[in-house]
């Protein structure tokens, strides 16, 4: 038995926004993240009962209803340079709210698929579709770990560095897709698992912060095909920190 997630369930807990950098889309986001998480934490009991084998995954913060700064810059990038995307296969990894995909999607890619392992982000990613009158997107589940990789042109991977076993997770599956000729584009804003080493600077944006008067630095970086010796930063430079000095963000930003 697999969890299905209504698409009700997240109209009931999220409210439409518009992310700041990218107001040409209108995502759905938790008004009240404790209210949204007790909500999901219930849904997580009565799968468990019903023998749902998915009633693990559902545990974790949803994560799908933030429009993440990593996802923003991505999307915006898209927006503004049409030309990455369009005519292109493209694969959002990550994909959370699918503020990326819709961003492809909208740019002319030829074929949009959306992948998340959070089983509510089929049913987020549905609703953001469907508010901004986005079609065609294919949303798939975990795509790292298997043998046939999907016939992508194009990787668009936001905030998929938030911790070290993700990170290290990740940027095997992005250098190889590289080295196949796939353009990676990587958006995260400053991460401490970034590395430093097999990244080439593509474009930077002031994401603002949702309830702080600042911005976050977030940059958007192309993935090259060398793999890098390893994902902890470099020594000597800044460890993630919000810019009011908050902790290190622990969510993909699609975690998008």
């Amino acid at each position: 038995m697999s969890l299905v997630v209504s698409r009700d369930f997240v109209l009931a807990y999220t409210q439409a926004r518009r992310p700041t950098l990218v107001p040409e889309f209108t995502v759905r986001t938790a008004a009240d993240v404790v209210a949204l998480w007790e909500a999901i934490q219930r849904e997580h009991d009565t799968a468990g009962q019903a023998g749902c084998r998915q009633a693990a995954q559902v545990s974790n913060p949803p994560f799908w209803a933030a429009a993440w700064p990593g996802g923003q810059a991505l999307a915006r990038y898209v927006l503004d340079h049409p030309e990455s995307v369009a005519f292109r296969t493209v694969l959002d990894l990550g994909s959370g709210s699918g503020l990326v995909a819709l961003a492809a999607a909208r740019a002319g890619a030829s074929s949009v698929m959306a992948s998340d392992v959070d089983p509510y982000c089929p049913a987020a990613i549905a609703v953001n579709a469907a508010a901004n009158d986005v079609t065609g997107i294919q949303v798939v589940g975990n795509v790292l770990d298997g043998d046939d990789v999907p016939d992508i042109e194009v990787i668009l991977a936001g905030d998929v560095c938030y911790d070290r076993a993700m990170t290290e997770r990740v940027l095997p599956f992005l250098h190889a897709a590289a080295r196949r000729g796939c353009d990676v584009l990587l958006g995260d804003p400053d991460r401490a698992y970034l590395p430093r080493t097999g990244l080439e600077f593509v474009a930077a944006y002031d994401v603002p912060e949702v309830d702080a008067p600042t911005s976050r630095r977030t940059t958007v970086w192309r993935v090259r095909a060398a793999r890098p010796m390893s994902s902890a930063r470099p020594a000597g430079l800044n460890p993630d920190r919000s810019p009011t000095g908050g902790t290190p963000c622990a969510a993909p930003c699609s975690p998008s």
